[in-house]
């Protein structure tokens, strides 16, 4: 074939390896939930079928995507997972607890071998789940008192005679034209029989190819067509060098023919999506200065030659905004995806504290950017480890207590309009909020007189290196790694809020965004200068007369619905020059209940569907600044963080309420 044709290798190569790590995980993700089903059959004579057929499937098809791609070490502890299972599907000896446990150990293995592939670091040792898995696979029938059994060989239903073939796939541009590649190519050699190798192959002129070491009972003549399609092959003679060296290959009896799920998911880079993103903003931003010009020809046009470009603006922007919800539904993925994670994490740190845990999902379903997504794992990986380890107590304090053995805790997830609010509730013994007050004291974070309601505990807690213990080990306090949480949900422009009680539990809620990129802002002018508000963070908007306002310890503050509103002047924080009272002023109220706050500007503008541009230099970040947008009139507008504005208020509420 000439150069022309032929791939660039280390493109091809690269992207290759890019689908393996996405699917890798995908294969990942189904074991844990799997191997959690598998447990409830630990000890027991029968086995659930489809289960067990459904873990060897993923464990083959890893085995051979990772042969592809050369990761020999996830090949090898896939293929012996792959052993362990035949065995439990043949029926030989059921699942012993210690046997489940080498599974999950197995799938943490391989995690860290891809997410090692992945970072290019060094890859860690699979020398003891390897031979811990093969003592499984061979000898575990006498840890049950029962002597070992030859394994049967497994036919096909032909009957007829198994024998080994080698194929090597061989990509061009005019293949990948037709919708032929590897895949196709893999999903053909499973439908004839098991693969019982695979590896990347460089040919001359720096080609990629790929080949296959396949045992089937198939006909030549049902695959010699495929040739047409890159596939090349020749039958493998009994004792050729073409056999490995690794037992790997021949150790093993061909199994049952599994069938290869279709699927119609296509495969994105997460940057292509962030790149249409951006494309998306652009038009929103030109829309805008559309609609700025249109406004301007109003004066000069008649209203015949006028509404129709009005009309044709509007038209615009309802397109442009399923434009962007279309966008944005192609970025979500279920907040599932780390729930599930978390009962792993759970489940281990149950055995490791020796407590009896019980997990309560809900909300699975909920649909988040996976951009913050990705970015929650670490902070909320914390805040479980915390409530299992630190909050909830063991099952000998809890009786004693009047509470059930086995602990509880809650994950849940669910959509408050723009903004996703993900809870972690445990009902534990709750925080000692009079030993953290002596240790803040101590340390001179709070002040003395200070009433410490929730939001002042929170703000202690995730102070760096803040701990109730005097020397840190597994049992040290709630802080340990809560600052950790609190920057990375600020920097997702999220917020945070804390509910304990002594002996009834501890919850965190964390508001997230469903997206960073583009926001629904409400614009007030303050002063002569506007500013966008985000949308998602009003509850209210309300219409203040001056002698409405009460001045109490130096604190403006309005009767709001049976209570008390604390307000925030922004033309004050920014140290705008006033100029002159005595009229009326909106105010945005922000939050609920004891802790709204009103965010005073002069009178709200209009709204607008905004990119958001984050403030992401050290030197131009602001207290109470998230960033800036352009609202088509050529003006740059700040966009506020109303959390970090209100907490003046949050302050004196304190005050009135100790």
């Amino acid at each position: 074939m000439p150069d022309s044709d032929a791939p660039n290798s280390h493109q091809f190569f690269d992207q290759f390896l890019a689908d393996y790590l996405v699917e890798s995980e995908e294969h990942l993700t189904a074991l844990r939930q799997e191997l959690l089903a598998l447990e409830h059959f630990v000890g027991k004579p029968q086995i659930d079928e489809a289960l067990l057929d459904e873990l060897f499937r993923r464990c083959h098809t890893l085995k051979g995507i990772s042969g592809m791609v050369g990761l020999a070490e996830a090949e090898q502890v896939a293929h012996r997972m792959e052993s362990y299972l035949r065995v439990l599907r043949q029926g030989q000896l059921p699942l012993s607890e210690h046997g489940l446990e080498s599974l999950i150990a197995s799938v943490r293995l391989l995690e860290q071998i891809i997410e090692a592939r992945r970072s290019n670091a060094a890859l860690p040792d699979i020398t003891s789940v390897i031979a811990e898995l093969s003592r499984l696979s061979q000898n575990t029938d006498s840890d049950h008192g029962v002597a070992p059994t030859a394994k049967p060989p497994m036919q096909r239903a032909t009957g007829q005679g198994v024998r080994l073939w080698r194929f090597e796939f061989m990509p061009s541009r005019e293949l990948v034209e037709r919708g032929i590649n590897v895949n196709t190519a893999r999903a053909r050699l499973q439908e004839i029989g098991e693969i019982r190798r695979s590896v990347p192959l460089v040919k001359a002129q720096g080609q990629i190819a790929f080949g296959f070491v396949v045992a089937s009972s198939a006909d030549e003549s049902v695959f010699a067509g495929w040739r047409d399609d890159g596939l090349e092959y020749a039958a493998v003679d009994a004792g050729s060098e073409v056999t490995p060296s690794d037992e790997a290959l021949l150790e093993q009896q061909p199994a049952a023919g599994l069938p290869r799920a279709t699927s119609n998911v296509v495969r994105v880079d997460l940057t292509r999506l962030d790149d249409l993103m951006s494309l998306v903003g652009d038009l929103v931003m030109s829309r805008a200065r559309l609609e700025n010009r249109i406004k301007q020809l109003r004066t000069v046009l008649d209203a015949p030659e006028w509404r129709p470009l009005q009309e044709t603006s509007s038209l615009m922007e309802r397109q442009l905004r399923d434009l962007r919800h279309a966008v944005m539904r192609v970025r979500m993925v279920q907040i599932g995806e780390i729930f599930e994670r978390m009962r792993f994490v759970i489940r281990d740190l149950a055995r490791e504290n020796r407590k009896k845990v019980a997990l309560d999902v809900s909300g699975q379903n909920t649909e988040i950017d996976k951009f913050v997504v990705e970015r929650m794992m670490d902070p909320l990986l914390h805040l479980v480890r915390n409530a299992v380890s630190h909050g909830l107590e063991s099952s000998e304090e809890r009786l004693r207590s009047g509470k059930s053995a086995e602990g509880l805790i809650r994950l849940r997830a669910r959509t408050a309009g723009e903004r996703v609010i993900i809870e972690i509730e445990d009902d534990g013994r709750g925080i000692d909020v009079e030993k953290v007050e002596q240790r803040a004291r101590e340390r001179g974070l709070i002040a003395p007189g200070t009433h410490i309601d929730d939001d002042t505990l929170l703000d202690i807690i995730t102070a760096p290196t803040f701990s109730t213990q005097d020397k840190a080990n597994r049992e040290s306090g709630r802080g340990v790694g809560l600052d950790v949480v609190k920057n990375s949900v600020e920097e997702l422009k999220a917020s945070i809020s804390l509910w304990t009680e002594r002996g009834r539990g501890t919850r965190f809620s964390i508001h997230l965004p469903l997206t960073l990129a583009i926001a629904d802002v409400l614009l007030a002018l303050v002063e002569g200068q506007t500013f966008a508000v985000p949308q998602a963070a009003v509850q209210e908007i309300i219409e203040v007369e001056p002698q409405a306002v009460s001045v109490l310890e130096n604190n403006e503050v309005i009767s709001y619905r049976g209570g008390v509103l604390p307000l925030v002047r922004l033309a004050k924080v920014f140290r705008l020059a006033a100029n002159g009272g005595g009229r009326s002023f909106h105010v945005f109220v922000i939050g609920s209940g004891p802790n709204a706050a009103g965010l005073v500007v002069d009178r709200v503008i209009g709204q607008r569907e905004v990119v958001v541009r984050a403030a992401s230099d050290p030197l131009l970040q602001v207290p109470g600044i998230s960033g800036a947008t352009e609202i088509g009139d050529g003006r740059v507008v700040l966009i506020l963080n109303v959390e970090k504005l209100l907490l003046p208020a949050a302050e004196y509420e304190q005050r009135l309420s100790g």
